[in-house]
């Protein structure tokens, strides 16, 4: 879904000059049928080691059925044209995400 709102939101983002990339642990070749099935207009990342989850602090521990487990937590970094982080969305609720990112960034 979040994958998707992003999609339908690309050329906003795109008019306003804002790259969008996606990253998950998924493996490449998931990634690439996932990007293909959805039509995704913008890179996705495969973090396969889970080293960008865990420089970006996003590897947490989570909880499935009693069972404990590492796993990435769903957030979203705007990162302006310097390399800084401007925003960080933290527990990122899939559903209408892509319009409150434009939002935040007053371009909605």
């Amino acid at each position: 879904m979040e994958a998707r709102e992003f999609r339908d939101a690309y050329a906003k983002f795109e008019r306003a000059g804002i790259v969008v990339l996606g990253a998950s642990p998924d493996p490449p070749e998931e990634e690439k049928k996932f990007k293909t099935k959805e039509r995704i207009p913008f890179p996705l990342l495969a973090d396969r080691d889970r080293e960008l989850a865990a420089a970006y602090g996003v590897l947490k521990e989570k909880s499935m059925y009693g069972r404990k487990f590492l796993g990435v937590e769903r957030t979203t970094f705007v990162i302006d044209g310097k390399g800084r982080i401007t925003h960080v969305f933290n527990r990122v609720k899939p559903e209408g995400h892509a319009r409150e990112v434009l939002e935040a960034l007053g371009v909605a």
